[in-house]
């Protein structure tokens, strides 16, 4: 099983509905998790250290998680999807982008 994290600042809209989608999946095992402390479920070095592939959703995001978390980042893949913050929660746009981004990603882990 690939155990996979999903990573955004407040870990309410794009976040959550990534694991929403892809923990049905028998093969992955899915958490989400923001930046954030006020975050939804806010992030912690145990969250990273459990993961083989992060994702985050910007560019911006996977600078300040590799600052924050430098210590605990060791063998994960870590992985920018770049999907703006357009959408709400479980919106089928976002749905239709993040099962089309995310695949890619899985391959050879």
């Amino acid at each position: 099983m690939k155990k996979l994290l999903f990573v955004r600042n407040q870990n309410k809209l794009r976040s959550p509905t990534a694991e929403a989608i892809f923990s049905n999946d028998p093969d992955l095992v899915v958490r989400s998790a923001g930046l954030n402390n006020d975050a939804e479920a806010p992030l912690g070095a145990e969250d990273i250290e459990w993961a083989e592939i992060i994702f985050v959703m910007e560019q911006a995001r996977k600078r300040k998680l590799q600052k924050r978390f430098k210590a605990s980042l060791k063998s994960q893949k870590l992985v920018c999807l770049s999907i703006p913050d357009d959408y709400e929660y479980m919106q089928s746009e976002l749905i239709a982008l993040s099962k089309k981004k995310l695949p890619q990603f899985l391959q050879g882990i």
